[in-house]
């Protein structure tokens, strides 16, 4: 494997492919998020249990490539316990990240972010790590307008 390709895949990324937080299906009580990439077949469903201000629990299951599926991992154990709108700040962060833009002052999950510096180089993964996050910011603008999951 290459320097970039070791790069791509740092320690953050094999440990969130190979032990994914709160990788299980729980679609009772909860709202479940279907993340979808047809152009390489990642598929995720995400179960959310939220109240009018914040994210309780936060699951997921399905599969993908080590970049979507850690980068999903990563998403559920930064977001869990989080108010939705901190949740949504986080979310823009690291889409931001992705997209090579300025960062919010905080450091730790910048530092976090900084795992998947390696979509930079490889920009067809970008959708890889990107996904769930995605979904996840459209899913809190949706609570934030009022819209019922």
């Amino acid at each position: 494997m290459s320097n970039d390709l070791k790069k791509l895949y740092s320690e953050v990324i094999k440990s969130h492919n190979d032990a994914p937080y709160h990788f299980e299906k729980r679609p009772q009580d909860a709202s479940v998020l279907k993340a979808y990439n047809p152009m390489c077949g990642d598929r995720f469903e995400l179960y959310i249990n939220t109240d009018q201000d914040n994210i309780h629990q936060l699951y997921f299951h399905g599969y993908g490539c080590a970049v979507s599926k850690a980068s999903t991992s990563v998403l559920v154990k930064t977001l869990e316990g989080k108010t939705l709108s901190a949740a949504h700040s986080i979310c823009d962060d690291f889409l931001r990240f992705l997209d090579k833009k300025e960062l919010s002052e905080n450091q730790s999950l910048n530092d976090l972010f900084q795992a998947f510096s390696g979509v930079h180089e490889f920009p067809d993964r970008y959708d890889c790590a990107a996904l769930s996050w995605k979904l996840m910011k459209d899913y809190l603008l949706s609570k934030k307008a009022g819209h019922k999951n």
